[in-house]
C-alpha cells in the first residue's frame, strides 16, 4: 500500500491503525486524525492505557519510525518515547506527554529557545557517534554544488505549468551562485565539525518539556536529514525571530545562537563557528529543499498545485540576506 493523503481518509486505513495500537494500548475508545497532510497524518488515540498519538509519513519520509526507535535507544532523555512502532510500514505511537511548548506561550522567552537549540546541539553530539545507523540522506557539505546544479537542472526541465518548475531566470541566478556555494561548502567543511542529526524541521511545537523531566523532548523527525550541525539553527533561529518579533541585529537571537555553540566549544572555538555560520546557513536551505522535495514526490496534482514550488522556493533562497542572528556584532 502507497501510504498517501488518499489512504489516510479510508476505513481500510483505520482499520490498520486500530489493528497496529489495539495490541499495545487496548481497544481505543477515541480514535479520530488531528492531520491529513500531504506528508504525513497523526491521529490521537485514546485508550484506557492514556492518550497516545499514531503518526505514518509518505513514502518519501517512511524513516521515521525506523530513526525514532534508534534514537530512543541513542538518547531515550531527549525524544518522545515510543510505544509502538513497525518500520515496515512507518507506524509510530507516542504517549501523549503534554503541551508543545508553542501551547504552553512558553516560547515567548528568549531563554526557552536558548534551551531549545542547545538540547538539540546536545542530542546531535550524542548521536554524532551513530550516524550509520540511522537511515537517512546524508548531505554532505563537499556535495553542495552537485546537489544544487542537478537539482536547478531536474525542477527548470519541468513544462511550464508545473508547480514545481524552476523559473528559467531563477535558475541562471542560482547557477551563477555556484562558486558562492563552493566556498560557503569549503568554510564550513574546514571546522571539522561531525556530520549528525539535523532535525530540519526544529521549532517551539516540536518540543516539549514534559513536568518532571530534565530534558526538553524532541519530536517530529520526518524531515531530518544527516548533515554537519550548524545548518540545522536555520529553522529555530526563522521561529525565535518571528515568535519575538526580533531583526536581524536583535541581541536575543545573538544569545540563541550563542547557547547552540556553546555545546561544541571544546570541538571548534566558538569564533570560529560564529564566522561559519552564516555560510552554515545557507547549506541548512538544502535540507529544506530535501525533505519538501521528499513529500511532493508523493503528492496528488491538486496537493502540487498547493506545495509542489517549495523545493524551488527552498533553493531560490539561496544567497539571500545573512540570516538572523549571523551578523557581527556592533
Amino acid at each position: 500500500m502507497t501510504w498517501t493523503s488518499a489512504v489516510w481518509t479510508t476505513v481500510e486505513f483505520r482499520e490498520e491503525l486500530r489493528d497496529f495500537v489495539a495490541p499495545v494500548v487496548g481497544e481505543p475508545t477515541v480514535l479520530e486524525p488531528l492531520d491529513v497532510r500531504p506528508w504525513s497524518t497523526v491521529w490521537r488515540v485514546e485508550s484506557a492505557a492514556g492518550v497516545h498519538y499514531a503518526k505514518q509519513n509518505c513514502p518519501g519520509q517512511a524513516h521515521e519510525a525506523a530513526l525514532v526507535v534508534e534514537l530512543a535507544r541513542i538518547a531515550p532523555e531527549r525524544v518522545a518515547p515510543v510505544a509502538a512502532a513497525d518500520p515496515a510500514r512507518d507506524l509510530l505511537l507516542t504517549p501523549d506527554l503534554g503541551p508543545t511548548l508553542r501551547a504552553s506561550g512558553a516560547a515567548a522567552d528568549p531563554d526557552v529557545w536558548c534551551r531549545i537549540v542547545a538540547e538539540a546541539a546536545a542530542l546531535q553530539r550524542e548521536v554524532a557517534t551513530h550516524v550509520a545507523e540511522l537511515p537517512l540522506r546524508v548531505l554532505l557539505p563537499a556535495d553542495a554544488t552537485t546537489y544544487v546544479a542537478d537539482a536547478v537542472g531536474r525542477l527548470a526541465a519541468l513544462p511550464a505549468g508545473d508547480a514545481r518548475r524552476l523559473r528559467p531566470e531563477e535558475a541562471l541566478r542560482i547557477e551563477a551562485l555556484l562558486p558562492d556555494i563552493g566556498e560557503w561548502s569549503d568554510e564550513v567543511a574546514d571546522l571539522g565539525l561531525p556530520i549528525t542529526l539535523n532535525h530540519n524541521d526544529l521549532h517551539d511545537n516540536n518540543v516539549i518539556a514534559p513536568a518532571g523531566d530534565a530534558s526538553l523532548r524532541f519530536f517530529d523527525f520526518g524531515d531530518a536529514v544527516l548533515a554537519e550541525p550548524l545548518g540545522s539553527l536555520l529553522i529555530p533561529l526563522r521561529f525565535c525571530a518571528d515568535v519575538l518579533g526580533a531583526g536581524p541585529d536583535d541581541p536575543r537571537l545573538h544569545r540563541v545562537v550563542d547557547a547552540a555553540l556553546e555545546v561544541w566549544t571544546d570541538v571548534v572555538p566558538a569564533a570560529r563557528m560564529r564566522a561559519a555560520l552564516p555560510a552554515a546557513l545557507q547549506l541548512g536551505r538544502l535540507a529544506r529543499a530535501e525533505s519538501w522535495r521528499r513529500c511532493v514526490a508523493s503528492m496528488t496534482l491538486a496537493e502540487r498545485g498547493e506545495y509542489g514550488a517549495a523545493p524551488a522556493e527552498w533553493l531560490g533562497t539561496l544567497g539571500e540576506d545573512p540570516p538572523v542572528g549571523t551578523r557581527p556584532r556592533m
